[in-house]
């Protein structure tokens, strides 16, 4: 019989790092968890699959003929629009997706694990990624069936899907933050709401800038992101890029750089 001779603790070599292949298997693998979760909740479902077919039905029909003439005079203007609500409605999901496992002692059970520090958070970002993607698909679905047809045709639109997941992820870093910096999950959920609806109503969503009083028309146009956001994607569509769509896009990316080590940090303090 072949005896094992077992090494002290004092002599091993173990790795006090994560190599990146293993983070980004660790990453996926919880993200194939968040992604399963996600799938198997219907409110999740409904809030990903009617929302949209919801708001932009009503929207249209609604506001159209008041403010552009028709409904197919709107259609440039909300389907960008309805695209930017309802992913930024959805980026609140990733704080209080993150809140729930911890209060659920679920990233107490990760944190005892040989797996890397940063896939509970990247995984579960990475599957809003999902969500964003399917969200796009219905709306400009819906707006391809109600007679919106953009300028720059099907790659227009593959750009558009590929910008608004984008800049909702860097978005999520943001309330990825609140999430793992608050007491409870109702109050991740409350906080990310009351910062998302006023940005999201008083915005070039839904209506032309020019309707609006002066003072609010300078913060809808030089200071709320989500207009940054909106304006890049009609620009997408109508073939003619600006500097809002890279404004954007800075601004997408600094948001990343700097909330992402300030999740991970909480994150890591709180675990």
């Amino acid at each position: 019989m072949t005896e094992t001779s077992i090494i002290p603790a004092a002599e091993r070599k173990v790795a006090n790092r994560i190599s990146l292949r293993v983070t980004l298997r660790n990453t996926f693998t919880l993200a194939y968890r968040a992604w399963l979760k996600m799938v198997h909740s219907p409110e999740i479902f409904m809030e990903i699959a009617l929302l949209p077919i919801i708001m932009t039905l009503a929207f249209t029909f609604l506001f159209g003929g008041a403010i552009a003439g028709s409904t197919a005079g709107y259609l440039p203007v909300v389907i960008p629009g309805i695209l930017v609500w309802c992913c930024a409605m959805g980026c609140n999901a990733a704080g209080t997706k993150l809140r729930e496992d911890m209060s659920k002692g679920i990233t107490t059970r990760l944190a005892s694990m040989p797996i890397s520090r940063f896939a509970p958070v990247g995984g579960m970002l990475i599957t809003d990624i999902s969500r964003y993607v399917i969200v796009s698909v219905i709306v400009f679905a819906l707006g391809y069936g109600l007679g919106y047809r953009p300028e720059t045709g099907l790659i227009g639109v593959i750009a558009c899907i590929g910008f608004m997941s984008f800049t909702a992820w860097c978005l999520s870093w943001i309330f990825a933050f609140i999430g793992v910096s608050s007491k409870s999950v109702s109050s991740a959920s409350t906080i990310g709401n009351v910062i998302m609806f006023p940005l999201a109503f008083m915005s070039n969503a839904l209506v032309p800038v020019e309707t609006l009083p002066g003072w609010l028309q300078f913060f809808v146009v030089h200071i709320n992101p989500l207009s940054y956001i909106v304006t890049g994607l009609r620009q997408l569509l109508s073939g003619s890029l600006g500097m809002e769509f890279w404004g954007a896009l800075l601004g997408a990316l600094l948001i990343v750089a700097v909330f992402a080590p300030l999740t991970m940090r909480s994150y890591a303090k709180k675990a």
